[in-house]
């Protein structure tokens, strides 16, 4: 599992719920610009993951498991 792969999955959930990665953010109580692309690296150019809590929050609000989210992470 990487990095993109993870924030791939995030974009594909989003979709799944009828929502951008903004109104994700908003429906599970999350800053909106919390997935936006500009916040998935720092200045530094280090990776920055989502927080497994922000992603308990998406999983709650969406009435989704686990599972359901770990199904868009690609798998080679």
């Amino acid at each position: 599992m990487t990095h993109d792969d993870v924030w791939h999955a995030i974009e594909c959930f989003a979709t799944e719920h009828g929502m951008s990665c903004s109104g994700l953010a908003k429906c599970s109580g999350l800053d909106p610009t919390t997935f936006n692309k500009s916040k998935r690296w720092s200045k530094e150019g280090q990776p920055r993951w989502p927080s497994t809590n922000s992603i308990a929050k998406i999983l709650s609000s969406t009435g989704a498991n686990i599972n359901d989210f770990t199904k868009f992470i690609h798998h080679d």
